[in-house]
C-alpha cells in the first residue's frame, strides 16, 4: 500500500528556504550567511556543516553520507560516537554518528544498508529560527545509485539544533515515472558505557532477534521493562513506540522521539569489535517493512534526540 506525504512541522519551527548552494560551492565557501551555520574542513579534508547554538550546543554533519557525526550539549559532552576505525576518505561509509540506511536496511539485493551513506549530499537550505540553526541536505539519484537501484528519487534531510535536543526530518520523494519500494533507518551510535547502558519503552514489542542466527531471526516478544546489552545484541523491535529512553551509563538519559519510524533496532557487536564495543550502543529508528511510493509521492519521518 502506498504511503503518501505526511504533513509535519517540528515544534516551534516554521521553516522556509533561505540559502541554496551546491555541495561543491559549500565545500569551497568560507561560511554560510546564516547565524549558527557554517562550512568547515573536517577529517580527511572532507567538508562538514557545523551548527552552533547560542546555548552552547554544537553539531557536525559531513556532506559525505549526510552523516551527523557529533552532537555536543552545553558543557561540551558529545552524546554520539564515532568508531576509532572510522575512515574519512570516501572509500567506505563513516562508521559512527547517524549514518543513513537507504534504500535498503541491512543485507539484500544491493550493498549492505544501501548507498545513501556513501554518496555526497548537498546543502540546499539553511536558516536560524529563534536562535536554533537549521540546515537541509539533499540527495538525488545519479549514475552510481542507478547502477544498483534504477529509480529517480529525492531525499531531503533537515537537521535542527536546540539547546538540549537535535531533531531530524527525512523526506523521500519518488521523482521517477514508475513506483518503487524501499526500507530505511538511522543507524544511530550513542556514546555509552555498555555495561551500564539500558533502554526503556520496548516492553511488549514483537522482536526479531538476530543474535542466534542473523540469516534466520528468532521471533519473540520483549518482556523486559529495561533492556540491557549483556553481550552481542542485534534485535529488531516491530511497531515500537514513538518514545524510548536511553540511559547511556555515563550519567545521561536521552529521550528518543519519532514520528513514522515504526520500528527500532538495538545493536552492539560485543567482541566482534573488541577495541570499542564497550564505548557505544546503537539505538536505531527504522522502517523495516517496505515503503511503497507511486510517482510524485513522498514519505516523511522525524526524530528528536533530547537530553532529559
Amino acid at each position: 500500500m502506498a504511503i503518501v506525504s505526511i504533513p509535519f512541522s517540528l515544534p516551534h519551527l516554521n521553516l522556509r528556504p533561505v540559502n541554496r548552494f551546491s555541495a561543491m560551492a559549500s565545500a569551497s565557501a568560507n561560511g554560510v550567511a546564516t547565524a549558527g551555520v557554517k562550512i568547515s574542513e573536517g577529517e580527511g579534508s572532507l567538508p562538514k556543516v557545523v551548527l552552533t547554538s547560542p546555548h552552547g550546543s554544537e553539531a557536525e554533519i559531513y556532506l559525505y553520507g549526510g552523516c551527523l557525526t557529533s552532537w555536543k550539549v552545553p558543557g561540551g559532552k558529545d552524546l554520539l560516537f564515532v568508531r576509532p576505525d572510522a575512515v574519512f576518505n570516501k572509500k567506505k561509509p563513516i562508521s559512527g554518528g547517524l549514518p543513513h540506511c537507504f534504500p535498503q536496511f541491512g543485507p539484500g539485493a544491493i550493498q549492505q544498508h544501501g548507498f545513501a551513506r556513501n554518496m555526497e549530499w548537498s546543502v540546499v537550505d539553511s536558516e536560524n529560527v529563534e536562535g536554533d540553526p537549521v540546515v537541509t541536505f539533499e540527495l538525488k539519484d545519479e549514475p552510481y545509485s542507478r547502477a544498483m537501484w534504477d529509480f529517480g528519487f529525492q531525499a531531503l534531510y533537515k537537521v535542527i539544533l536546540n539547546a538540549k535536543s537535535i531533531s531530524t526530518e527525512l523526506k523521500i520523494t519518488n521523482t521517477d515515472s514508475k513506483p518503487f519500494s524501499f526500507t530505511t533507518a538511522l543507524h544511530t551510535y550513542f556514546s555509552a558505557s555498555v555495561t551500564g547502558a539500558s533502554v526503556k519503552g520496548l516492553k511488549g514489542c514483537k522482536t526479531l532477534n538476530k543474535e542466534p542466527d542473523p540469516t534466520n531471526p528468532l521471533e519473540g516478544q520483549e518482556e523486559r521493562d529495561v533492556v540491557t546489552f549483556p553481550g552481542f545484541v542485534d534485535c529488531v523491535y516491530l511497531d515500537a513506540p514513538a518514545e524510548l529512553y536511553l540511559d547511556n551509563g555515563l550519567g545521561d538519559v536521552i529521550t528518543i522521539k519519532n514520528s513514522n519510524w515504526t520500528d527500532a533496532v538495538l545493536w552492539n557487536p560485543h567482541l566482534q569489535m573488541e577495541a570499542c564495543y564497550k564505548d557505544f550502543v546503537c539505538v536505531e529508528n527504522a522502517k523495516i517493512g517496505k515503503v511503497d511510493l507511486q510517482p510524485s509521492e513522498s514519505w516523511i519521518a522525524t526524530q528528536q534526540l533530547s537530553l532529559s
